[in-house]
C-alpha cells in the first residue's frame, strides 16, 4: 500500500496530532514531529482528513470502542465509507479490529 504510488492514503487529523505527540515526547525514533509533517506534506498521496462535525457525530455511538482517538479515527473511516469511497483502516489495535466495524488492514 505505502510503496503503491497510485495508492490515496487519508490520514484522520486526529491520527496525525497522536503522531506527531508520540515523536515529540521521544516515543519513537523519527528526529522531530517537524520532520514527520515534511514527509507528510511530501506525499502527495496524502490527504489529511479534518476532525469536522461529521466525524465527531458518529463518535457518539462507538461506545464498543474505549479511547476517544481512536473513535474519532474509526468514525473518520466510516465517514468516507457513508460517502461511497473505500477505505480501511490501517491498525493493529485489538479494541479496533474487534469492534468490527469497518475494514481494517493489517
Amino acid at each position: 500500500m505505502f510503496d503503491n504510488p497510485s495508492s490515496e492514503l487519508v490520514l484522520p487529523a486526529t491520527a496525525l496530532a497522536e503522531a506527531t505527540w508520540i515523536v515529540s515526547r521521544g516515543k519513537v525514533s523519527t528526529l522531530s514531529a517537524v520532520s514527520v509533517l515534511k514527509a507528510i506534506n511530501k506525499d502527495k498521496r496524502i490527504t489529511i482528513y479534518p476532525l469536522d462535525q461529521s466525524v465527531v457525530e458518529r463518535t457518539i455511538t462507538l461506545t464498543n470502542i474505549n479511547e476517544m482517538h481512536d473513535r474519532q479515527i474509526v468514525a473518520t473511516v466510516m465517514e468516507l465509507c457513508s460517502q461511497g469511497k473505500k477505505a480501511a483502516l490501517l491498525t493493529c489495535d485489538q479494541n479496533i479490529t474487534a469492534a468490527n466495524l469497518i475494514p481494517v488492514v493489517w
